[in-house]
Order: C-alpha cells, then structure tokens, then sequence
C-alpha cells in the first residue's frame, strides 16, 4: 500500500481531485438540506437521497473547486460516471451517520462547541481565536452567529459516529515490522533490455492490416466535438506594438532623469589629515593651525608613501587617524563644496594644499581616482527607449483592455470592428475540444495545439466559453477573458465539427505507425521471454548491464515496472534468479544476484506508522460505513443509476 502511494503520487491527487466532496466542515450541516423530495435517487432505510440534494451538493462542490483554482478548474473533471458515484457515495455516508447520530441521541457540550471553533484556522489572527474575525467570516458566508454554532454543533456530534474509529486505528506491530523490512530489502540487479526498436526493419503491415485496424477501432479513433475559433489576443506585445515613435527629447529627459541607472559617476579614494581648528578661534590660533597644516603637507609631498604613518601621527581626527587617515571612497556631494572640489581636483597619488573645513584645515590625499564610467545617452538609447516604450505601453494595455470590453459588446456578432480599432489581428486556430486540444496528427496543421497561443487557448476558460450556448449555437463574441494580469483574449466560433471517425486515408500512417510499434514490441517481448526461459536452465551473465543496489525506497532511477519486476522475483532458491517484464517499448530481464536486509530505523521510516494508521484507519471507517449500508439496506434507484451513468442536466 504505502509503495503503491508513494509511486502514484499524481495519480494520487489527480484521483482526490476528481473525487474530492464539497466541504461540510466550515459551513455544516446547516449549510445543506436533506429533507427528502422526489425523485430519489438512493433509498436508506427510512430516508432517502434526492436529486436536489445531489444537485446542491454538485454545485457546491464545483464552486470549492472554482475558487480554490482562481477559475480555472474544468468542470468536465467532474462530469463524469466515476465523480458522480463518488458524490452520491459521499452523500450516503453521510445520511448513515446521520441515522446513527439522532438514534444513539449524540450531543456536544458548550465548551467542546467553544473549543472547537476557536481552533479553526480561518477564525484566528496570528494563531489566535478573534472575535471580529469570527463575525467578519460568518456575515461573508450570509450566516448569523446562531445558525452557524448550531451547524458546527451537529458536525461535532456526527464526528462521533466514526471519529472513534479513526482516531484509535493502530497499525498491528508485526505489519509495520514486516513493511519496514519489505520497504528496505536492498537487491544487487543486472539488467539486460531487448527493444523494440532493434525489431522494427523486420515488421511487415500491410494495406489489409491497416483496414482492419480501422475497422475494429472506431471508437479509439473517434474524435469529440471540435471548433475552430477566430480570436483576438491583447498581451504586452500588442500594447507595446500599438505605442507611436517616441520624442527624441522624451528619451533624453528620462535618460537625464535616470542617469545613475547608466553611468556610475566619478568618485575617488581619499585620505586625509586633520588640523582641528575650535569654532570661533581668534585669528592667532587660524594662523598657527594653518601653518601646521602647511608643514604636514610640505613633509607628505616630500614622502607620498608615508602619508598613513603621518597621518596615524600628526591627525587630529581620532577615528580616522588609527587607519593611516583612511576616508574611503567619495563621491560628489557627500562633503561641503570647497572640500570636494579640492578633492575631485587631485589626480592618483597627488596631496591637496590645506583646505578649510567645519572642523579644522584637511590635507587629502587621493589614493584612487575613478572617472566617471557608464554609457552616454547614444550608447544607452536602445535600453532608454525599451524602457520608455514598456512603460507607455502599460498605461496603453489599460487603455485598450477597457476599449476591447467596449468594443466586443457593442459589436457581438464580429471581431473585425475591435481587431481594426486597436490594432489587433484576428487570430485562428483549429482542434478545441471541451476537454482538451487536440494534436496536430489529429486536426492539421492549424491545430491550437501547434501554435504559440496554445496555453492561452488550452485554459480551461477559454474552452468553457468556446462551447458555450451563446458563443457556439448564437455564434456571438465571448467576453473579454483574463488569462493573467497582461493576457486577455476574446474568442468566437468560427466553425463547428461533430463527433466523428476520420477518414481511413487521414489516419492511415497513424495505423500504421502503432502496428508496427506493436508488433515489434511483440517481437522483443518474445525474444525477452525466450531469453529469459533458457537463462532459468542455464544462467549467463552475457548481455547483462552493471550492478545495481535498490531498494522499494531507493529504486535508483528504475522505472516502477521494473521495480516491482525485481521484488517480484523468487529468491529462496540458490541465486542468480532471474524474472522478466514487458515495458511500453522493450522488454526487460531483471537478474537478481544479491538480496539483503536494510536498515529499518532509516530515517525515511520515521513517519511510517502514523501514516500507515492513517489508512489503516480510513479502512475501518470504511468497514464501519458498509456494515452500517448492510444493517439499515442501501438502495440505489433506478433514476439513482440512470443519474450516475448520464449527469444531470438539471444541475448546469
């Protein structure tokens, strides 16, 4: 069980997908009717499933889905023999606990009420039941605080018919003992492969194999219900190729206005030396600091290379004079004006006169000089005007996502007048199907899956719209469709194809193609088995590939079918063993040479048991529910099947 989910996980949520039942758990029981109404479509006991509940559950469900995928969730997921019986099921379980819940008197108290609201997720802010959450939440879904609490209370109390059950499931130690050493068994393989492939030159088909291929596989071949649509697409493309030539001097104000995006400006590495000079000092004291910071230049000037040991000296700027007088890079503006322009005027290596500060007379030295670097306007158009142009062009997509709502409403019935006004081409694309595009091999070379709008045409809402009555059978204008925040399209049917079975020359090499793909993977599963059945007589490592160490945990890239070939293999008996599988393609003989224990307190295993008693417990819920069908005798009506197997028509 746990190999088969752990290798079927998409399958697994494709599955829960398909199957999944409109939640009970926030809105409750009082959120849904079960007052029973002709037609029913199931019988239980004295109550009954009817198609109005069915109907109310579908939509719900439907609705959850909707949502939960920002709308684009296909419904014909859901239109089908198999999710139908999964919601009638559901429906089911439910009057059964139901049943068993009024007749066992079940009851919750105020607390356990109380508790289990304020645990709920969707009522707390920052992991905390709030009050005003609780009432936001409740006036969104149009319920009073009343109704709600007395849903919740009856979603408590039928909690008690098979919570019991799933809470206590324990997996039996033996089975996890045995899935552990089952889940770790490590096997050393060879594999040795005969393809397909290497047996196509030998095939042979013929005219008459083909026909009679067609023949009995008309419905394989039969294509659903398809259109080919006219459509518009407004994207970024559309809205950039719609702005007009941009003002020379437009792109030199925002180059001007962006410069530093462009070029980094001119900056030097400087050190300095301070003579610190008080605020206010009389004229005596300016002159005997200015000719102290005249000798500190003469003396740096004299020794350029020893301008730090002077500075760790003679500074009187306690922070900097610890690191040689060391400022660091400066750019223009960071210091007042008479200082930076001493500082910009020296070249690499030069010392500056002393020069008058708020703090004192500087002497700096410029120990790096870095020009200004970057591209001029000519060198940066290309970029400037990309830039300019996408941003126009954003204020244009606006623009033109309103006129194209307008436009497409005012004229129903053509797209032209839209196309022509704002600059679009009518686009057209062939094979769009309810559920899906069709190939190119099956609708030409027009075929919306062959061409470059094919997500936006394969989203589930275009095809919605597609096939809707007032586009397909009124043959009018969709409305504007989002894809995403700078994707919208427009689509009209421009024909319509039935159901039908192509015509044997259209799928002739087709035919032909999968016969001979079938029978040379006929002939390579026979050589394999030939093989196979001598290497059980008389072992031979001839052909086989490298060793290989697997385990159900660690398959080591095999594909599952391989996998499942090589646990499957016998190995009680003296080794090499050998077992065979056929795969899509080839087929594979799996040599097994050795077979050991693993280690079952891996670190993989660690959550095995709460899982495996999760569904181990899911299987006795289920036991409980069909003793509880047998005890109070389900019945499915005939509207009941007849409602499974063709839908509802009703429920659109």
């Amino acid at each position: 069980m746990f190999d088969f989910i752990r290798t079927h996980q998409r399958l697994m949520q494709l599955i829960l997908l398909i199957l999944v039942v409109p939640s009970f758990v926030f809105l409750g029981i009082s959120g849904y009717s079960f007052v029973t109404a002709d037609p029913a479509l199931v019988e239980i006991g004295k109550a009954s499933v009817n198609r109005d509940e069915f109907v109310q559950a579908q939509r719900s469900q439907l609705q959850q889905m909707q949502e939960s995928s920002q709308g684009r969730f296909d419904p014909a997921l859901l239109d089908n023999p198999q999710a139908r019986q999964a919601l009638l099921d559901q429906l089911i379980d439910r009057k059964l606990q139901i049943d068993v819940a009024t007749r066992n008197h079940f009851s919750v108290s105020d607390g356990a009420l109380r508790r289990a609201i304020a645990a709920m997720p969707q009522l707390q802010v920052d992991g905390q039941f709030s009050p005003d959450r609780y009432h936001e939440v409740l006036t969104s879904y149009g319920l009073t605080p009343r109704d709600f609490e007395a849903g919740q209370r009856s979603e408590l109390a039928l909690d008690r018919v098979l919570g019991p059950v799933r809470d206590t499931a324990a997996l039996p130690a033996p089975v996890l003992d045995g899935l552990k050493r089952a889940l770790t068994e490590e096997r050393t393989i060879r594999l040795r492969v005969f393809k397909a492939e290497d047996h196509v030159k030998d095939v042979q088909v013929s005219d008459k194999d083909i026909q009679a291929w067609y023949d009995g596989h008309q419905d394989a071949l039969r294509l659903p219900d398809q259109v080919s649509a006219d459509y518009l697409v407004l994207d970024e493309a559309a809205a950039l190729a719609s702005v007009p030539t941009i003002e020379e001097t437009r792109l030199k104000d925002y180059y001007e206005q962006n410069k530093s995006r462009y070029v980094v400006p001119a900056r030097v590495n400087v050190s300095h030396i301070l003579v610190k000079l008080p605020a206010g000092a009389s004229d005596e004291v300016a002159k005997t600091a200015l000719a102290k910071a005249e000798g500190i230049v003469t003396r740096a000037r004299a020794e350029p290379a020893g301008f730090a040991d002077l500075a760790r000296k003679e500074s009187q700027d306690a922070g900097t004079a610890r690191e040689g007088g060391r400022l660091g890079w400066i750019q223009r503006g960071t210091l007042p004006l008479a200082m930076e322009q001493a500082v910009f005027a020296l070249k690499q290596g030069e010392i500056s006169d002393p020069v008058k500060g708020p703090d004192g007379y500087h002497v700096f030295m410029a120990d790096q000089v870095q020009p200004e670097q970057g591209e001029s306007f000519e060198q940066a158009r290309a970029k400037v005007e990309d830039e300019v142009r996408r941003q126009l062009a954003a204020d244009r997509f606006a623009d033109m996502a309103t006129k194209l709502t307008s436009l497409v409403y005012d004229n129903p019935s053509s797209l032209d007048p839209a196309a022509k006004d704002l600059g679009l081409q009518v686009r057209q694309a062939g094979g769009i199907a309810r559920d899906r595009l069709l190939s190119a091999e099956e609708a030409g070379p027009a075929a919306a899956s062959a061409s470059g709008d094919s997500a936006i045409l394969g989203d589930v809402r275009v095809r919605q719209a597609l096939f809707s009555s007032q586009v397909l059978n009124d043959k009018q204008n969709s409305g504007v469709i989002e894809i995403s925040p700078d994707t919208m399209v427009v689509v009209r049917v421009h024909d319509a194809t039935p159901a039908h079975v192509p015509a044997l020359d259209q799928v002739k090499d087709h035919i032909r193609a999968q016969l001979t793909d079938e029978r040379a993977r006929t002939a390579a599963v026979a050589e394999g088995e030939k093989v196979l059945a001598s290497l059980r007589v008389r072992p031979s490592a001839e052909g086989f590939g490298e060793p290989a160490t697997v385990s159900r945990l660690d398959p080591a890239g095999l594909s599952k079918d391989v996998l499942d070939a090589a646990f499957s293999i016998h190995t009680d008996k003296a080794l090499p063993a050998f077992g065979g599988v056929a795969l899509a393609r080839a087929y594979a003989i799996v040599q097994v040479d050795e077979v050991r224990p693993g280690t079952t307190d891996a670190p993989a295993l660690a959550g095995l048991g709460q899982q495996m008693a999760r569904v181990w417990g899911s299987v006795e819920r289920q036991a409980v529910l069909t003793e509880l069908r047998q005890q109070l005798g389900v019945k499915v009506t005939d509207e009941g099947r007849k409602l499974i197997e063709q839908g509802d028509s009703g429920s659109n």
